[in-house]
């Protein structure tokens, strides 16, 4: 079984980078797929036009079959090959319990000790999901962060708070926290009204946080998920209170406010990389680190591309 997936590991990448190439150079040499044909010149006879009209339509061959293969589309097939050979091959290895290398990332390696923090202190931990609705992919990565963060507090028995712009997302994080503490063997230290719904507004909502901030003075605050331009008001007001801030989300525009107002920042993929990072999860592990080998075979492609296409090769 290992020799099978090796074989088709390599299989996979022999045919990328046999076929890139010269697909791209046969398909830049295509000529146009359609000639537009002239516009008939206008007259005055309807029938006239209508014939012409109709004689610029092309005519199409009504036996001729629809061609089972694309030939357009086979740099899409090898990217899905590609993709999915990596991800099963790094898988299978993690299911084997081969030691995957995973970079390490500031922003999740201290999380236990912001929560640490938090306890030596006695102030409870602020965790914000972000703006965004339940199908947001930034929104799911900030619950998986808070089912972590929730495991630590439940351990070191100290209270979490949780507030949402989303009655859904609300829920979610309801379920996550409770089960972190029945986990814990805690039940009785978890408080449903701590994680709370403020207001679908986002200046609402951000007010509605702020003012917790100031009033509860947590000792760790965690921003997770998708922020718009509410996100240097809530750094701000919970740099002023001393806490530790760690941030995370993949909203380009309100990243350089984070990192300016913040500990640590988690920066856009870093964000959906940490549930695999935090759980260890063979399965989740195996498909981050087969993405990544994928973009970086895509990478190196294109960069021999540029240079061949310099070179006048292609």
């Amino acid at each position: 079984m290992k020799l099978l997936q090796k074989i088709l590991f390599c299989l996979v990448l022999v045919a990328f980078f046999a076929t890139a190439l010269p697909v791209v150079a046969w398909a830049q040499n295509l000529p146009p797929s359609s000639v537009q044909s002239e516009a008939p010149e206008s007259s005055s006879d309807p029938e006239e036009s209508v014939s012409s009209a109709a004689e610029a339509t092309p005519k199409t061959d009504g036996d001729a079959a629809t061609p089972f293969f694309d030939s357009s589309k086979t740099l899409n097939l090898i990217g899905v090959l590609l993709l999915t050979g990596c991800i099963l091959w790094f898988t299978a290895r993690a299911k084997q319990g081969h030691s995957l290398f995973i970079r390490q990332i500031a922003g999740l390696s201290v999380l236990d000790e912001a929560v640490g923090r938090a306890t030596e202190m006695g102030r409870p931990v602020l965790y914000i999901p972000g703006v965004g609705e339940i199908d947001d992919t930034q929104t799911m990565a900030a619950l998986s962060v808070l089912g972590h963060v929730s495991n630590c507090t439940a351990d070191y028995n100290i209270p979490i708070m949780v507030p949402n712009c989303s009655p859904v997302v609300m829920s979610m994080a309801q379920d996550a926290v409770s089960q972190a503490y029945l986990k814990a063997g805690c039940p009785d230290s978890y408080v449903s009204d701590y994680i709370n719904y403020i207001s679908g507004e986002q200046f609402s909502y951000a007010a509605g946080i702020c003012g917790i901030m100031v009033r509860e003075q947590p000792a760790a605050i965690m921003y997770m998920g998708s922020f718009l331009a509410e996100a240097l008001m809530l750094a701000e007001t919970g740099n002023t209170t001393g806490a530790i801030q760690i941030s995370g989300t993949a909203t380009a525009s309100q990243l350089p406010f984070f990192v300016a107002a913040c500990d640590y920042t988690l920066i856009g993929e870093e964000l959906y990389a940490a549930s695999a990072y935090l759980s260890n999860d063979p399965l989740q592990i195996g498909s981050l680190k087969g993405q990544d080998t994928a973009k970086a075979l895509i990478m190196v492609v294109i960069v021999v591309g540029v240079i061949l296409k310099s070179l006048g090769v292609i």
